[in-house]
């Protein structure tokens, strides 16, 4: 009889309900199972924080992306010095700066990851006022350095930092702690969205100033995407949806260069275009087509040899498209997209977990890292106007992968605690 109650017993704790576990079961570290976003969690224990882990997976395919990006930095850059503007630089220069980044971020990441969010959240206000004061000293005469006509970087020694990555970073937690702070008012424009509006653009203006107007854009998105996860009145998102549209509208229709820009979008091709503003796109086309299913071999790309520009940096899909072919392209894409769907489950694990700063802020990095992704991708493509953003962990670009590995690193950090809090500890 005995052996039988202890067996309804046990299958008891395997129902769902209410009941509670046997203290057999409890004795033993074992609770009912939780379910959060699909997925259930068998053990509730209070197990230590290192032994909860988190998801090893993200972490081995941003690695994998970063030492891909490494090896294309590499091959699209290792044959520049033949080039006279860049004779000073030895073939292996851009390898090492970009490792040395690498390793940077990595660092950087490893930091960030020891910080609770409670802290981010805290801290997020600051972090927009120290971005907005990096955002206007870029615009110094003698501290800000000029590249081909726009004032986007900060000297520090022999490397190079732009302030408008930062500002990306900055202003998601900033967003992600406004809407906790006005979870009472959201439904109200003047009280809940003017003032974020009114942040996001004094960003934007300053992001003008430069000229950078595609990180304007991801910063845009950003803050759109958080009132929306945030639960602003869809009215109101549509709104600054439609105003915003006005206005990038006018930005390039007001603007010579960028209205060209548009003009050889639509037609790369034209004598008009080819060896002007179509001049990266019709190259890229042109080194995606030579791939065409299983690339020509690693190291075998011809446009990277001085005919497409700046192949290490906004344009190195094109160079991964030459050289691994659809196949290639299809693994980064496939990559990106899993990431950007892996982050935003995290994200929603934190909200149901009743974290909402938390669940915004990973949200807000699956949105920034996937959208920025989208439009260099669609870029490289042809399927969208020439917009100088680069991908994500793997183009050449120092300040760019700082903080993408510190945005991977918070998310991690989100994933660690909504596993403390689903296995009875605290977060």
């Amino acid at each position: 009889m005995n052996g039988l109650a202890d067996k309804l017993v046990s299958g008891m704790g395997r129902l769902p309900g209410p009941a509670r576990p046997s203290r057999r079961r409890a004795a033993a570290g074992v609770d009912l199972p939780v379910r959060i976003g699909g997925m259930e969690y068998a053990r509730t224990s209070n197990a230590p924080a290192h032994v909860l882990g988190f998801d090893q997976v993200l972490i081995w395919v941003v690695v994998g992306l970063l030492a891909w990006g490494l090896v294309m930095v590499y091959s699209a850059t290792i044959a520049l010095p033949d080039n006279p503007r860049f004779a000073r630089y030895a073939p292996h220069d851009f390898l090492l700066r970009h490792a040395m980044w690498v390793v940077i971020a990595c660092m950087a990441a490893l930091l960030a990851f020891q910080v609770r969010m409670n802290w981010w959240e805290k801290a997020a206000p600051w972090l927009f006022v120290g971005a907005l004061v990096m955002l206007i000293a870029v615009l110094i005469p003698h501290v800000g350095i000029v590249v081909n006509g726009a004032r986007r970087w900060i000297g520090l020694g022999p490397l190079r930092f732009q302030p408008s990555e930062v500002a990306k970073l900055a202003v998601l937690l900033y967003a992600a702690g406004y809407m906790v702070r006005k979870m009472d008012v959201k439904e109200r424009f003047f009280r809940a969205v003017l003032p974020m509006a009114a942040a996001v653009g004094v960003v934007g203006m300053l992001l003008l100033a430069q000229p950078d107007m595609g990180a304007f854009m991801v910063i845009a998105v950003i803050a759109m995407g958080i009132l929306f996860l945030g639960g602003v009145n869809a009215r109101m998102f549509f709104l600054i949806a439609a105003i915003l549209f006005v206005a990038f509208a006018l930005m390039i229709w007001t603007s010579d260069w960028r209205r060209e820009r548009i003009f050889a979008y639509l037609d790369p091709w034209s004598e008009q275009h080819a060896l002007g503003k179509g001049y990266q796109l019709s190259h890229a086309l042109i080194a995606i087509g030579r791939g065409e299913i299983w690339g020509v071999g690693l190291g075998g790309s011809i446009e990277k040899l001085h005919w497409l520009p700046e192949a290490h940096t906004d344009f190195l899909l094109a160079v991964i498209g030459e050289e691994f072919g659809l196949i290639g392209m299809s693994c980064v894409i496939v990559a990106f997209m899993w990431i950007t769907r892996r982050i935003m489950v995290i994200g929603r694990q934190a909200i149901a977990l009743d974290r909402v700063f938390s669940g915004l802020v990973a949200q807000g990095i699956g949105l920034w890292i996937g959208f920025q992704a989208f439009i260099n991708i669609g870029v490289n493509l042809g399927a969208l106007p020439t917009k100088g953003l680069t991908l994500p962990f793997m183009s050449y670009g120092g300040s760019a992968i700082l903080v993408n590995m510190v945005g991977i690193a918070i998310a991690l950090r989100v994933d660690l605690e909504n596993r403390q809090l689903m296995h009875g500890g605290r977060a």
